[in-house]
């Protein structure tokens, strides 16, 4: 019988406290190239896979360790999972033919059959004039097609790419540059034993998640930006995190480059099927960068782990349950928040650690360390214990749980701690305005008792109400990156309330309420979230913000509490009485009037 892959009762405790050292991602490295084994056998049986199989094969034969390596590469898992969907479903319009997607194969073995240094011809397909070599580099030939191919010759070790229209040599150097031929780059940052490195890939289809891309080299300055910040982020994280930096050695294997976002708004993605891969936005500085690698780390040991054993039950009643993920806009299934869970335990590691290194800056670091506790608390506290998580989950749930509560116990300075409660708070009421939704019913006897001037909303409003996902919620923690711009902004360029506009036209949609609240005046953004309520109709955010400034005035305080705990409630009834009136109602007092008749809020779901 052929050996099972096992972790050690070590490497499972130091991955259930969302830990992991080198030898642990070690044996999920080794797992993942035996899975992608499988994967390989499969399409092999589902497809003819043609003379890039006997190829390959021989490569095997003689270079084992090159096989390994291509396999292992990130890339390749993605393309072995992108090929085996595209066999068993449909292709959409502005995806590749399949037979392209398959020619890929004949690519790999032409990559393994140059290192193995073995002579052969092989045909490999055309990408819109580029030819990939994975974990290589890319040709540039002339192409009339978008989809066409090319052959790759291979004679005493040198290697072209020929077309009808031309001949490109690939260098004997890896990662070196040629006429027509784009190399992959390779980083290597730190010193000689605690060195990271990492493909630096903008050439491999299968480099973006979850949808294939085409090539887009980076120009030489762009790549030597990104040099530049992984070095000082590895410093960071070295520095500051030793044990998870030297993991990241083993386990981070390829970053692929996107262009820069929103500042405070970066975007990172990886996928359970390319282990080591991690695609990022070209990032605000060197900390935020090692913030993301830290947190798409995260994410490729647990998916590591769950190709070898479950963390949840099947759902056995096909029903979806959804919940409230406090880093993201949408409903979150329960694998999708458990994913959450475990990188933002990593995240929020980074920031206890980081906000006690010299030179940090202290401030933004207690803020981010004290809004990241409460979220991943909240997020812990919906699902611990869920029926669902197998022994392994419950395990590994509980002991992110105790960690989550000694990090709350810890000191934060008050001003920060206020803002990061305030921002939490306020996301998780946005998301409830947007996402939750009382029965329709109850809110057309609120409706009826509100018209004939009852004292209090019916009974039957304080039902549970039902996850309805919205579509149009987005940007629910615009609150939080103002505030981040505030503590970031020097005296020189910090706006004062009167410039809210400004303030807020920094942040994708943020209002300007929002922004008089981020800057302390309350007043003011109390008058302009009932502004944005009673003009329209498309702003449930307000709802959150509204309870905010109340709260900080201490004004209506009935209406603040349900404002913060149940603003679904407002928003539905509010928007059903504007439809039935044709004209708003005035939303504070009828949050006052909705309050009259309310327990205590309801679960987060």
């Amino acid at each position: 019988m052929l050996p099972y892959h096992r972790l050690t009762p070590g490497s499972l405790t130091g991955l259930a406290c969302g830990e992991g050292d080198p030898d642990t991602l070690t044996l999920l490295l080794a797992a993942e190239r035996s899975r992608r084994l499988l994967l390989l056998r499969m399409l092999d049986d589902a497809t003819e896979l043609g003379p890039g199989w006997d190829l390959l094969s021989e490569a095997q034969r003689r270079a084992p360790a090159v096989v390994d390596e291509l396999l292992t590469h990130p890339q390749t898992g993605m393309w072995l999972a992108t090929a085996l969907r595209r066999l068993r479903g449909t292709a959409a319009r502005d995806e590749p033919p399949l037979w392209v997607v398959l020619g890929h194969f004949s690519a790999l073995a032409a990559v393994a059959g140059l290192r193995a240094e073995i002579d052969f011809t092989i045909q490999v397909p055309v990408r819109h004039g580029r030819v990939v070599l994975p974990a290589l580099g890319c040709a540039v030939v002339p192409a009339a097609e978008p989809w066409t191919t090319a052959t790759v010759r291979v004679e005493a070790g040198n290697a072209v790419v020929e077309t009808a229209g031309a001949t490109v040599a690939v260098p004997p150097t890896p990662g070196s540059a040629g006429p027509g031929w784009h190399p992959l780059r390779r980083l290597t940052v730190g010193p000689a034993r605690q060195r990271l490195e990492v493909a630096l890939d903008d050439v491999d289809p299968y480099r973006t998640y979850p949808q294939p891309t085409e090539p887009r080299p980076l120009s030489e300055e762009a790549a030597g930006r990104w040099r530049q910040v992984l070095e000082r982020a590895w410093d960071v994280l070295r520095q500051e995190q030793p044990g998870t930096a030297e993991a990241m050695r083993r386990g981070v294997l390829s970053l692929t480059p996107t262009p820069a976002r929103e500042r405070f708004r970066p975007r990172s993605v990886t996928s359970g099927d390319a282990f080591g891969g991690i695609e990022a936005s070209d990032p605000d500085d060197a900390v935020q960068l090692a913030v993301t690698l830290v947190h798409e780390f995260q994410h490729t040991k647990l998916g590591g782990l769950l190709h070898l054993t479950p963390l949840l039950a099947d759902d056995s009643d096909g029903r979806t349950e959804l919940w409230y993920a406090p880093w993201r806009d949408d409903p979150r299934p329960l694998e999708g928040l458990l994913q959450g869970i475990y990188a933002f335990v990593g995240i929020t590691r980074f920031w206890r650690t980081h906000r006690r290194s010299t030179g940090a800056h202290t401030t933004m670091a207690d803020f981010e360390f004290a809004l990241w506790r409460t979220h991943l608390s909240r997020a812990i506290e919906q699902v611990h214990r869920h029926p669902r998580l197998t022994p392994l989950g419950g395990v590994l749930l509980d002991t992110l749980r105790d960690h989550c509560a000694r990090w709350l116990e810890e000191p934060v300075p008050g001003e920060q701690l206020a803002l990061a409660r305030l921002c939490a708070d306020d996301h998780v009421a946005r998301w409830r305005a947007h996402h939750l939704r009382p029965p329709a019913q109850a809110v057309d006897e609120a409706v009826h008792a509100w018209l004939a001037g009852a004292s209090a909303p019916p009974a039957s409003l304080a039902a549970e109400p039902g996850v309805v996902p919205d579509p149009a919620a987005r940007w629910l923690d615009s609150l939080a990156m103002l505030v981040r711009h505030g503590i970031a902004a020097t005296d020189d360029d910090r706006p004062a309330p009167e410039e809210a506009e400004k303030a807020a036209a920094r942040v994708t949609g943020a209002l300007a309420g929002d922004a008089l609240l981020a800057l302390g005046d309350p007043a003011a953004a109390h008058h302009a979230y009932v502004t944005d309520l009673t003009t329209d109709r498309a702003r449930p955010g307000a709802w959150s913000g509204l309870g905010q400034a109340l709260t900080a005035t201490a004004e209506a305080p009935e209406a603040a509490r349900l404002l913060r705990h149940r603003p679904e409630q407002a928003r539905a009834v509010h928007e059903s009485l504007w439809h039935t009136t044709g004209a708003p109602p005035d939303p504070v007092r009828l949050a006052t009037w909705l309050a009259g008749r309310q327990g205590p809020p309801g679960a987060i779901r």
